[in-house]
């Protein structure tokens, strides 16, 4: 509810704001909610008239669902000039011709877009925009991956290990799966088709294409095998029943695992994650100017300074995800020489991170990341996804999600809710955590 009110004062603001900004100095953002530190906003008008001499007011507005962004960017109606769409909205939109190509020619504005990892270049560089490619017409935000979140004092990490888990019957009604279509699929088909991959009849970046009729059946029973044993399918809030103990195992997001892990330490229970040793999914978000933008200069320039490591760290310390930014003075902020096990981040920073001591959790050792791939746009066969994911749950669908797959591509049913960030709490730990590292 606080977050429909906030949302509806958003709107009304915007509506005021609208009528009274020059909308030619105005910048209109669209973000997931809760997913910046707000305060950079501020600063940004600041830099940004140091930089171009040019006064800009700004315009922010939330999302929760990628579909719900896409719509209004779909119909035309809303002059957005900078959002922050996921991976496969990012396909959907290039294959679709509604986004603007960034000129990355700042001037002698510092270009920050060169801390962008290499591995998050390599992996736009895979989205398939019919053609185009997508680090010309988008830059990455935040990552992770998908994978257990699970209780140490009931679950071993060899049980937590395997997608197989979501069948171990010792865990019935313990188990709760994210309300995210599109991950639960992709992670369950790899785990079904460990042969195939074995075999080399198949690769990793192939499956995450594969939408046919028979690995829908495949993962629908799968998934329906699975359903006795799970006590609910989240959108938000099974982090917070694994920090009271209400479940030993959430299929969830890296991200929100870091909450949940940090936050039940402070009252005692014991929370790990882990991608199973099958493989998983990496997820991206990033910035990218629809086709009806009115201010790209300005929208440019933001995609530029949320790329200034000083903000990226800033960002990634008030939401607790990962940025894509891979400077030094990331890695640096981000290093904890209480670890007591140093990963390889070296695909992710390159020369001289092959051994430092980094959160696993959010920084995946390499040998991780080699068994994961990145999601694609199931273009016309997300229906068919859907009305599984539907006949899984077993639940109707909401009339609202129906009018947003209509408007958004014309068709039926959508059930998925994709990545709901919800602001990160700084717990006491980690507080500690940054207090030694200021000293």
């Amino acid at each position: 509810m606080k977050r429909v009110l906030i949302t509806i004062l958003c709107i009304i603001c915007t509506a005021f704001s609208v009528g009274a900004a020059d909308r030619a100095h105005t910048l209109k953002i669209y973000n997931w909610a809760d997913y910046i530190d707000e305060s950079v906003l501020d600063d940004f008008k600041v830099w940004y008239k140091e930089q171009t001499g040019e006064e800009v007011e700004i315009i922010y507005q939330l999302f929760d669902i990628n579909e719900i962004m896409l719509a209004k960017i779909e119909r035309g109606k809303e002059d957005f000039d900078v959002v922050c769409p996921s991976e496969y909205i990012i396909e959907r939109m290039l294959r679709n011709d509604m986004l603007l190509p960034i000129d990355k020619d700042f001037g002698k504005t510092p270009n920050y877009l060169q801390h962008i990892s290499p591995y998050i270049i390599d992996c736009f560089n895979k989205i398939d925009g019919s053609g185009k490619n997508a680090n010309d017409y988008a830059v990455g935000y935040m990552w992770g991956t998908t994978g257990l979140l699970y209780n140490t004092r009931y679950v071993t990490r060899n049980e937590a290990s395997t997608w197989g888990a979501l069948h171990n019957e010792k865990f019935e009604k313990k188990i709760f799966i994210k309300d995210a279509f599109r991950d639960v699929y992709s992670t369950i088909l790899i785990y079904l088709r460990q042969k195939e991959l074995a075999e080399g009849k198949t690769t990793l970046d192939e499956l995450m294409y594969d939408s046919t009729d028979e690995s829908i059946a495949d993962v629908e029973k799968f998934l329906k095998k699975a359903k006795k044993l799970v006590a609910g399918w989240e959108a938000d809030f099974g982090k917070e029943m694994m920090t009271k103990e209400k479940a030993y195992i959430n299929l969830t997001w890296s991200g929100d695992a870091v909450w949940a892990i940090e936050e039940a330490a402070e009252v005692n229970v014991p929370l790990d994650y882990i991608v199973p040793k099958e493989g998983s999914n990496v997820w991206f978000d990033g910035w990218v100017i629809p086709k009806y933008a009115v201010n790209t200069k300005a929208a440019r320039y933001f995609i530029n300074f949320m790329c200034r490591p000083d903000i990226a760290i800033r960002n990634m310390d008030e939401i607790g995800y990962v940025s894509v930014i891979a400077s030094p003075e990331v890695l640096e902020s981000q290093s904890d020489d209480e670890l007591e096990e140093s990963i390889d981040a070296s695909y992710f920073f390159g020369e001289g991170a092959e051994s430092v001591k980094l959160n696993p959790v959010l920084y995946p050792d390499k040998s991780v990341i080699e068994r994961c791939a990145m999601m694609h746009d199931s273009g016309a066969r997300t229906p068919k996804m859907l009305e599984m994911w539907a006949r899984v749950k077993g639940d109707d669908v909401p009339l609202w999600n129906l009018m947003i797959i209509v408007v958004s591509f014309g068709v039926l049913l959508v059930l998925g809710i994709r990545r709901k960030i919800k602001k990160y709490r700084k717990t006491s730990h980690r507080l500690k955590r940054k207090g030694k590292k200021r000293k």
